[in-house]
C-alpha cells in the first residue's frame, strides 16, 4: 500500500464516519418527547366510533381512514401470555398487545433477561392495535381499539404445540370472540375476529391493524445508526419497499391505494414487528404522525357483510419477532427486504450466505470471519500479488528516486519525465497499491451492514474477551491490534516519494484508524485484523524476494 493508497483509505473512512454522524444528527430527537409518551389509564371504555378509527375499506384507503391522534391510552385488564418465543400483555381495553419481550433474544445490556421491544410504559410507547371498522352510518355495531373486551382468565401459558386467547366483545345482538392464536417455535400472532349476527340486519366491517410507537429508541448507538421507523411493502409498485421515517411523517401522510397483498411494519436494528393481511385480498395501507410523538402504519382490509344470523370470520397476521432472512422470507413476500443491506446488498447478502454457511460448519461466529476472511484473500491473491510486487519494486528502487528528487527536485516537469521513465523501465506501477483497496472497501463495507443487520450475530461469543462479535470490543484489544499492524504494513511501503510533512500525516494515520476503529463491532475489526496480517505476510515475502534478487 502506497501513499496514495492510505490517501484513498484515509478518505474513505471519513466519508464514512461523516455519514455516520450525519445520520445520527438528523435522527429525530426523542429525550425531550419521551415524556409525553407515557401511558395514563383512562376509564372511557365507549365503543362509539371515535375520530381515530380508519374508515372501511371498499376500493381504496381514504385521507379521513388514517387516524388521528390519541392523546391518553385507557386500560382494562391486563392479560399475560407466554409462549416459547413470547411473553406478551394483552389489554382487554382495545384488545391490544402492549408488552412485547422475545423470549429467545437476550436483553442488550443483560442477555439473561428476554429482549423487551414492544412497551406502553416508561419512555417507550409501542403498541399493536386492531379492531373492525364500520361505514359512517352502519345500522349494526362493531368493536374498535377502544372496545372493552371480557376474558375468563388473566393468565394464559401454552403447554402444548399452540395457544388460544380469546376475548368476547357483545352489542345489540352482535358478538364477537377476537382470538389471539400462538404456535410453539414462532413469533407470528393470529389474529380472528369471529362475528356471529344474531339480528335481523345485514352486518359490515372492515378490519384494521396498526402499529403505534414513538421515536423513542433505547438500542441507539451514537457510532452506528440504523433505520427506525415505519416500512411498507407493495408488491405491485415499482419501488416495492419504502422507508418512511419519522420526520418524513411529520409533514407528509401516507395514504395507498388498495393493493393485493403487502404489508406493513415498524422496524429496528435486529428485530421488527409487521401486520401481514390476506396475501390475496386488496388492502389498504397507511402511515401518519399521530400527534404527541407517536407515529402508526397500518392496513385496512376489504369490507365483509354478514347476512342476518350468519356468522363470519376477519382475520390477520402480527409477526414480532428477529430479522431473520429466512424466517421473514416464508411469512410473506418481501418480508425479508427489513433486513436492509443498502446499495451494498448485492455483496452483502452472498457475503451473509457464505459467512452462514461457514458458521454451520465450524459453530463460531467469530471462526466464521476469519475463514471468510482467509477466503477472500485467496480470491484476490494474484491481484494483491501484483500490487505488492509493484511497491517491492518501488521500494527497492528508492535509492535512484532519492537520487533523481535530489538532482531535479527544483524542476518538477523534468523530474516527473525522469521519475515516468525509470517506472517504465523498471515495470513499476505507482498507483499498484490502490486497486486492492478500492476492491477491498466495498467487501469491508457490506461487510459492516451485514454485522450491523443480522441478529444471527447479536450478542455471538467469539472468544476468550469477545463475547458479543456485533457491538465494540470492551477492551479495544483487536483495534490496538489493527494499529499495530497498519503501522507494520506502512513500514513495508516505500517512502521516498514523500515530503516531511507527508511522512508525519503518514505516521499518525495507524493512530487515527486505530481510533475510528475503536466504535466499531469487533467483529468487522476482526475482519480487518486478519486481513491485514495476511497482507503483511504476503507483502512481507515478496518483499524479501524482490530485495534479494530472486524476482525482477
Amino acid at each position: 500500500m502506497n501513499m496514495r493508497s492510505f490517501w484513498w483509505l484515509a478518505l474513505a473512512f471519513t466519508l464514512t464516519w461523516i455519514w455516520l454522524q450525519w445520520m445520527q444528527f438528523t435522527a429525530p430527537s426523542t429525550e425531550q418527547n419521551a415524556a409525553s409518551a407515557q401511558v395514563e389509564s383512562s376509564t372511557d371504555a365507549s365503543v362509539a366510533a371515535p375520530s381515530d378509527v380508519p374508515g372501511v375499506n371498499a376500493t381504496a384507503a381514504h385521507k379521513d381512514a388514517v387516524p388521528t391522534a390519541q392523546t391518553k391510552m385507557q386500560q382494562g385488564q391486563r392479560i399475560h401470555v407466554t409462549t416459547d418465543t413470547l411473553d406478551l400483555i394483552i389489554d382487554t381495553a382495545g384488545g391490544d398487545i402492549r408488552d412485547a419481550k422475545l423470549m429467545d433474544y437476550g436483553a442488550s445490556h443483560d442477555p439473561s433477561q428476554p429482549f423487551h421491544i414492544m412497551s406502553d410504559t416508561g419512555s417507550l410507547l409501542y403498541v399493536a392495535q386492531n379492531g373492525i371498522a364500520t361505514q359512517p352510518k352502519a345500522q349494526l355495531p362493531a368493536p374498535n381499539h377502544k372496545a372493552v373486551y371480557q376474558v375468563s382468565q388473566d393468565r394464559f401459558e401454552m403447554t402444548g404445540d399452540t395457544l388460544a386467547v380469546p376475548m368476547v366483545w357483545e352489542k345489540d345482538g352482535v358478538k364477537v370472540t377476537k382470538t389471539y392464536t400462538f404456535k410453539k417455535g414462532s413469533h407470528v400472532v393470529g389474529l380472528n375476529y369471529k362475528v356471529e349476527n344474531t339480528t335481523q340486519s345485514v352486518w359490515s366491517g372492515s378490519l384494521y391493524s396498526q402499529l403505534v410507537r414513538n421515536s423513542f429508541n433505547p438500542e441507539s448507538n451514537f457510532m452506528m445508526h440504523t433505520y427506525t421507523g415505519p416500512v411498507l411493502y407493495d408488491g405491485n409498485a415499482e419501488e416495492k419497499y419504502v422507508k418512511h421515517s419519522f420526520d418524513d411523517l411529520n409533514t407528509q401522510a401516507v395514504t395507498g391505494k388498495a393493493v393485493t397483498g403487502g404489508w406493513g411494519a415498524m422496524i429496528q436494528q435486529y428485530f421488527l414487528t409487521a401486520i401481514i393481511p390476506n396475501q390475496d385480498a386488496q388492502n389498504s395501507f397507511y402511515a401518519k404522525a399521530l400527534g404527541d410523538d407517536r407515529y402508526a402504519v397500518g392496513v385496512v382490509e376489504p369490507l365483509v357483510t354478514i347476512e342476518p344470523g350468519a356468522t363470519g370470520e376477519l382475520s390477520s397476521k402480527i409477526y414480532i419477532g428477529p430479522e431473520k432472512q429466512d424466517v421473514l422470507a416464508n411469512i410473506a413476500p418481501g418480508l425479508e427486504l427489513t433486513i436492509d443491506y443498502g446499495i451494498l446488498t448485492f455483496l452483502a447478502e452472498p457475503i451473509f450466505w457464505l459467512l452462514n454457511h461457514i458458521h454451520s460448519l465450524v459453530g463460531n461466529w467469530g471462526v466464521a470471519i476469519i475463514l471468510l476472511t482467509l477466503l477472500i484473500k485467496l480470491v484476490f491473491y494474484k491481484l494483491s500479488e501484483t500490487s505488492y510486487r509493484s511497491m517491492a519494486r518501488l521500494k527497492k528502487f528508492q535509492p535512484k528516486l532519492q537520487q533523481l528528487k535530489e538532482n531535479y527536485g527544483d524542476d518538477k516537469a523534468i523530474f516527473q519525465q525522469k521519475m515516468m521513465k525509470l517506472y517504465k523501465e523498471e515495470k513499476i506501477n505507482p498507483l499498484g497499491g490502490c486497486l486492492p483497496i478500492f476492491i477491498q472497501m466495498p467487501v469491508f463495507i457490506a461487510l459492516y451492514w451485514v454485522l450491523l443487520y443480522s441478529v444471527e450475530m447479536r450478542q455471538a461469543p467469539f472468544m476468550l474477551w469477545i463475547e458479543d462479535l456485533s457491538v465494540q470490543d470492551p477492551y479495544y484489544i483487536l483495534p490496538v491490534i489493527m494499529g499495530i499492524t497498519m503501522y507494520v504494513q506502512q513500514k513495508l511501503n516505500p517512502s521516498a516519494m514523500m515530503d516531511e510533512m507527508q511522512q508525519k500525516v503518514m505516521k499518525a494515520l495507524p493512530f487515527i484508524f486505530t481510533f475510528f476503529f475503536l466504535w466499531f463491532p469487533a467483529g468487522l475489526v476482526l475482519y480487518w485484523v486478519v486481513n491485514n496480517i495476511l497482507s503483511v505476510s504476503q507483502q512481507w515475502y515478496i518483499t524479501k524476494k524482490i530485495e534479494a534478487g530472486e524476482e525482477k
